[in-house]
């Protein structure tokens, strides 16, 4: 008799954790809803003809937003779970709230967090015992789900260092596991941003036991002798030589099957690849894993030898398609070139024709590109492939000017290599699509967020040095820093990456010093780098005399390049009054059936005031964030520029509800209930493209 008991006990809590991740429409129980990513939920309550009565039920301030400076951010897509919201402060502190009132029931106090950016946490149950899964700095944090306190059962007393077992030669210490870690049965599986200079880490695929913390399986991205793929990369070790190819946009699981799909970051250094030769596999790919192993099953490189870091910007969204009366189980990867590709998920067939087109391969000197690239002859892209003289702003103040620098600029290719020439990027670097994603309904319709920005760069060689004798401070502001920040500490036009000019007005020595060690934000650690180089950059940026970091005397050396060249930045490119240089629209979102591969409608998202104010039609905006999707058929999405949270009619892309935030929501809505009420809660961080800086969540719902 107590055997029969504990079996039936054993079948009721393995029933709960297979059942877990199933549809429950009462709860947003995963990043982007659930497992498929599909950014979707069935409820019903409110729908098109109600939408317009929506108020704000309550607001949450998480703390930690940098409002002098205005450059901290939310990025978090919240989990709800039987009425508990699950979400990351501005200050990069997991909490956990009473998803109806939202009243704080637990936030933690990490310290050790990096300044990281993070875009949510994972649930896990068997039914019984219930953890947050929480990433900050270089850990993965195993919190109890009730009361956020660490488990100190799990890694090393609670929580996991991501850089052991991905250490390479010559590699630093920069890791940030931002997107929230995938779950399937015991096991919790980690891709994470790394840095994408030639220091950076490698970027292998990891699972590890949810109770212990031990490692369960790696897949190596960049292949050891001997492993598939192996063969694509220059001869010599490619594990030691560079690191990257890493699954940082997160990753999708088919649960049933039991296979993940990864998409790949770019191999660093991101803008040169002399030094690895060939295609490059699994940088770039789209990869379909066996979760319980690691073992691969299919991939499909979206990219080869990536040199405009052009890798898949969200995980890829799982989805049923109805092809010739047969329904189909598919997965769909959007780029940030603008495409999506389909594929069988079980085989990797492709559903539409992919067609390897020719491209230019005449790049900077020492560099060996691919002929061709793969291209979907079906869906069209949703964003414009490139930039030319006629595609200019015809409302740009200073259009002539524009006309005349676009002249002698490389254009025209969605692939221009880079040279010493100025060269477009057209979508921009960070897309097209971008991290928050694209949702799928039920009928297996894709709806994609995306912006239509020109950016441009160009390669100069590093400057001559032997780095075993002297470097000077502004050698290595050059080296390290004059990508993002400028050549000139100018920063960029759009303030993604902050001007240094009168740095040491704003911060102290030891601050500039903290950031360089520890990161922050987007920003990786650079403590990598000696400890006189540090202080001669902190020197060179505060303004002081330019002095010699290192000597032989010294002995502070750092491993030879491979790289010759760094690139100038991501240059956004903006005319006089700050609008895009090319012509509208800016941000669109587009809806488009897998089915067929048709598109069915795209809109501007987001606007200028001031323009539409002139009789001009909205542009749309520069934009960070997905979408969400329901049952009733409306579309939620803030993400814009323009601080407005908006609600669009699924069948036509028509706006028929919007509302101010109190800061932008670079950031992607859930939806949920609690005793029958319909929830939908937006993260309200702005932080990017010079938005202020905030730390709210507001939730809302009908009266």
């Amino acid at each position: 008799m107590l055997y029969q008991r504990r079996v039936l006990i054993l079948m009721a809590c393995l029933a709960a954790a297979a059942a877990f991740h199933k549809a429950n429409d009462a709860d947003w129980r995963e990043y982007n809803g659930d497992g498929a990513r599909s950014h979707y939920s069935g409820l019903t309550q409110i729908k098109p003809e109600n939408v317009s009565s929506l108020k704000v039920a309550w607001t949450y301030n998480s703390g930690g937003a940098d409002t002098t400076g205005n450059r901290s951010q939310i990025q978090c897509n919240p989990v709800i779970v039987n009425g508990i919201l699950y979400g990351v402060s501005a200050g990069v502190q997991a909490f956990a709230l009473d998803a109806e009132t939202g009243r704080e029931i637990w936030k933690t106090n990490v310290a050790d967090n990096a300044g990281t950016l993070s875009r949510g946490v994972s649930y896990w149950t068997d039914g019984q015992e219930k953890r947050i899964f929480f990433g900050a700095g270089k850990w993965l944090y195993a919190l109890e789900a009730n009361t956020g306190k660490m488990i100190r059962s799990f890694g090393d007393e609670g929580r996991i260092d991501l850089t052991t077992g991905i250490r390479r030669p010559g590699g630093d210490n920069y890791i940030q596991p931002n997107t929230p870690a995938t779950i399937y049965k015991d096991l919790v599986i980690v891709g994470a941003r790394l840095n994408e200079g030639e220091t950076a880490l490698l970027g292998d695929i990891r699972a590890f036991d949810v109770r212990s913390g031990k490692p369960a399986w790696t897949f190596h991205t960049i292949p050891e002798p001997g492993e598939p793929g192996y063969e694509t990369w220059s001869p010599g070790h490619p594990r030691e030589r560079m690191g990257g190819a890493n699954a940082w946009a997160g990753m999708a699981i088919d649960r049933d099957r039991g296979i993940l799909y990864a998409p790949t970051g770019s191999a660093a250094y991101d803008f040169y690849g002399g030094n690895r030769k060939g295609d490059n596999l699994y940088a770039n790919c789209l990869l379909a894993l066996n979760a319980g192993t690691g073992k691969l099953l299919w991939h499909f490189q979206l990219v080869h030898h990536d040199v405009w870091d052009r890798d898949p910007p969200a995980p890829p969204n799982l989805l049923t398609v109805t092809m010739k009366g047969k329904k189909i189980d598919a997965v769909a990867q959007t780029t940030k070139q603008g495409h999506v590709f389909v594929f069988d998920r079980v085989t990797g067939k492709p559903l539409f024709p992919i067609e390897e087109k020719p491209f230019p391969t005449d790049g900077i000197a020492g560099e060996s590109l691919s002929p061709t690239q793969p291209i979907p002859l079906k869906p069209a892209p949703f964003t414009k492939q490139t930039f030319t003289e006629a595609d200019i702003n015809p409302w740009a103040s200073n259009r002539d000017s524009i006309a005349a620098v676009l002249r002698k600029a490389r254009t025209g290719s969605p692939y221009m290599p880079l040279t010493g020439e100025m060269t477009i990027f057209f979508p921009g670097t960070d897309g097209g699509a971008q991290w928050g994603g694209s949702a799928v309904d039920r009928s297996g319709i894709m709806y994609i967020p995306a912006k239509q920005n020109p950016c441009y760069s160009s390669l100069v060689l590093r400057p001559q040095k032997d780095r075993k004798y002297m470097n000077t401070g502004a050698q290595l502001y050059q080296n390290t820093c004059a990508a993002c920040h400028g050549q000139d500490q100018r920063g960029s036009h759009d303030g993604s990456y902050p001007a240094l000019l009168g740095i040491e007005k704003r911060l102290t020595e030891k601050q500039i010093r903290g950031v360089l060690q520890n990161g922050r934000g987007m920003m990786p650690s650079f403590n990598h780098l000696p400890e006189k180089e540090l202080l001669a950059i902190t020197a060179f940026v505060m303004g002081k005399d330019d002095q010699p970091a290192t000597t032989a005397k010294a002995g502070a050396t750092v491993a030879s390049t491979e790289i010759p060249y760094q690139h100038t930045g991501y240059n956004r490119w903006y005319d006089s009054k700050g609008y895009p240089v090319s012509a509208p629209p800016w941000g669109t979102l587009t809806a488009i059936d897998l089915n067929s591969g048709d598109h069915l409608w795209q809109v501007p998202l987001g606007e200028y005031s001031e323009l539409t104010a002139r009789g001009i039609p909205p542009t749309g905006t520069d934009n960070y964030g997905g979408p969400l999707v329901t049952g009733s058929g409306l579309l939620f999405i803030a993400a814009s520029k323009d601080e407005m949270f908006r609600a669009f009619d699924t069948k036509t892309g028509k706006v028929i509800w919007k509302v101010r935030l109190p800061a932008a929501g670079f950031a992607s809505p859930s939806t949920y209930t609690v005793h029958g009420r319909q929830y939908v809660v937006i993260a309200c961080g702005g932080g990017k493209l010079k938005a202020r800086s905030g730390d709210k969540y507001v939730a809302y719902a009908l009266p």
